[in-house]
């Protein structure tokens, strides 16, 4: 689990950066360029220390330096806001393939409602879409405050709620057809 959460927070090492940067400095262009010598360093680093890359954090790093380059020749900072969108869309179109939360579940929750798991997992796809056109939505408006709670606080927080949700659901559901085959 710390794991991911670490893949997580360097792939979005660059967004963290540049807007920490921009609120304190105001500078569109040096906190995009900061941004972008982020996370090539990150990926230089990771290399040289024999780190396998996968797939997202190369994905990732192109999209910084071509989000950042529009960035830099238009002088506005929502091309930047753009990636989480990306991000969220992309993984959303992962979690579309049929059963992808199966490897995830326990055995007995793979065991007694492999439906309901299933179903979950469009349903995180469907919010991962939500998430990504929401990020669109604000990073239009051009307000970078308002952006950075939708990113840090609202989506978080949709998948914090959803998987609490998804818990609840599933211990509820998992306990009733056990008593219901005890019976």
């Amino acid at each position: 689990m710390k794991d991911g959460f670490t893949k997580l927070a360097t792939d979005f090492l660059s967004s963290i950066v540049f807007l920490a940067l921009y609120f304190t400095t105001g500078s569109v262009v040096l906190a995009t360029s900061v941004a972008i010598t982020g996370a090539v360093i990150y990926v230089i680093y990771a290399r040289v220390k024999g780190r396998e890359l996968g797939f997202m954090t190369y994905a990732s790093l192109a999209l910084v330096i071509v989000l950042a380059a529009a960035t830099l020749l238009t002088n506005d900072p929502r091309f930047v806001l753009a990636k989480p969108s990306i991000a969220h869309f992309a993984i959303g179109a992962i979690m579309l393939k049929r059963g992808w939360m199966l490897r995830y579940m326990p055995p007995i929750v793979n065991e007694t409602i492999p439906e309901y798991v299933t179903l979950a997992g469009y349903a995180w796809a469907a919010l991962m879409f939500a998430l990504g056109a929401g990020a669109i939505a604000v990073a239009i408006t051009g307000d970078l405050k308002l952006w950075a709670i939708y990113v840090s606080v609202v989506a978080v927080g949709a998948k914090v709620i959803a998987f609490a949700v998804q818990y609840v659901v599933f211990r509820v559901v998992i306990i009733n057809r056990s008593r219901a085959a005890k019976a």
